[in-house]
């Protein structure tokens, strides 16, 4: 097996703590009889156990060693990979190399592990090949994932020889894109260190739509028709979504990633302190073969704060134009995201500043910076009633209409005010009673 595994080229990038380049090791030292059989199944065991982990934090299933090399695959960005991401695959050399690749692959993943099973007294592997997942909470891994090996491993057991291997992988990556921006829908930025960042999947990411959403239809179709828009490759704008909070803004984006994962749509959630990283972020995902959206909820700058310049140099003014692929879509309670008081009205009061009114107005122009800004207002008492009655018919709540209105005004008066998470929040009271 190590052999095999060392003749890999474009897929032969393998770390040292990978479970294929420890498996190789432990699988030459037996092939070539010089081995101490007690410590070689104490490490065989130690990287099953690996692979056990793996299956569970993705909810594997079936044949597990197959769902490996899937996985493996599927998340190896390399030259070939990236470039077979964007554009059909064309004739030329790297076809060959790539080939031999995947010959050795197609062995790997049809891999008989019985002689070793028999040398060393275990049956793991035979344990991986025909696997059954004790059934869990869905919300425990990562669906998205989980399908897409699964998927993946079923056609590739179909394959009889590295061609079929070869077509079958290169669909998936024109289909979905290759490493964890082809399998994921949203991420988070975490902080390494030394001024680096890394991108971090968000796991079951909720999957609202924009049904989901009573109301604000208005809202709903400016929002799909500017993200319609950016996913086909058209002149699209970046969004401010601002008013009330409960007001269903946040559920609003988080329901137009989910319509439009499919169309290649990625959504890279950020926090204010990080805004600092932009720059490296857009480097980051220029050249993929995806839309992003920048995601920043809940938006807004107290009058220290000076992260909104950051802000408004990636938007527009810098020295790099943002790059067609990339949209900043934010969500604030604030109109002008700014907080101002009465001496940034006042000039006389602002003595220490020359020139306040420029000050003020470098405050204000960058909501300016968003094409799209979409108000969520509070809705009247009558149309909150409409959104209970929306959400209680989608619950199966089967109680009395006019009982069902009078407990949610009275909920509304408890729980001041009236919004669409206040309607939510009382279907779920009346759910669990």
């Amino acid at each position: 097996m190590y052999d095999k595994i060392s003749r890999l080229l474009m897929y032969g990038d393998l770390t040292e703590d990978s479970i294929l380049y420890q498996l190789g090791q432990a699988m030459d030292k037996i092939q070539t009889g010089d081995y101490n059989k007690r410590e070689v199944t104490r490490e065989i065991n130690a990287i099953s156990k690996k692979l056990l982990m793996l299956a569970t934090d993705y909810g594997f299933d079936d044949n597990l060693w197959h769902n490996y090399i899937a996985f493996y695959i599927i998340n190896n960005e390399n030259p070939f990979s990236l470039v077979t991401e964007k554009s059909d695959v064309k004739p030329g050399s790297v076809n060959y190399l790539v080939e031999n690749d995947f010959k050795i692959l197609k062995e790997l993943f049809d891999y008989d592990f019985s002689s070793i099973e028999k040398e060393l007294g275990i049956e793991s592997f035979s344990v991986f090949t025909n696997y059954s997942a004790v059934k869990k909470n869905q919300n425990t891994y990562n669906r998205n994932v989980s399908e897409k090996v699964r998927n993946l491993s079923k056609a590739l057991e179909a394959t009889t020889d590295e061609k079929g291997f070869f077509n079958v992988i290169t669909d998936f990556y024109k289909a979905y894109g290759v490493g964890m921006f082809g399998l994921n829908k949203a991420f988070r930025i975490e902080e390494k260190g030394d001024n680096d960042i890394r991108f971090v999947p968000i796991n079951n990411m909720d999957e609202v739509v924009l049904d989901d959403l009573i109301g604000y239809e208005y809202q709903k179709q400016q929002l799909i028709a500017n993200t319609e828009s950016f996913v086909q490759g058209k002149k699209a704008n970046n969004v401010l979504l601002f008013g009330d909070s409960g007001t269903g803004k946040s559920t609003s984006i988080k329901a137009i990633v989910n319509q439009y994962y499919d169309k290649g749509l990625r959504m890279i959630e950020i926090y204010k302190h990080q805004f600092r990283y932009l720059s490296k972020i857009i480097a980051s995902i220029k050249n993929r073969n995806y839309k992003y959206i920048i995601y920043m909820d809940d938006l807004s700058f107290e009058e220290h704060e000076i992260e909104y310049k950051f802000l408004k140099a990636v938007i527009e003014g810098g020295v790099e134009t943002k790059p067609d692929n990339i949209l900043i879509y934010a969500t604030s309670n604030r109109r002008h995201l700014i907080k101002e008081t009465w001496n940034d009205r006042n000039d006389q009061s602002n003595a220490d500043d020359r020139h306040h009114s420029d000050t003020v107005e470098e405050k204000l122009s960058l909501v300016h910076r968003f094409g799209v800004t979409i108000s969520y207002s509070k809705p009247m008492q009558k149309e909150y009633i409409e959104i209970v009655l929306g959400l209680a018919k989608r619950a199966g709540i089967t109680m009395p209409e006019k009982e069902l209105i009078a407990q949610a005004k009275v909920f509304e008066l408890e729980q001041g005010g009236l919004s669409g998470r206040t309607a939510q929040q009382f279907i779920n009271y009346i759910s669990s009673k």
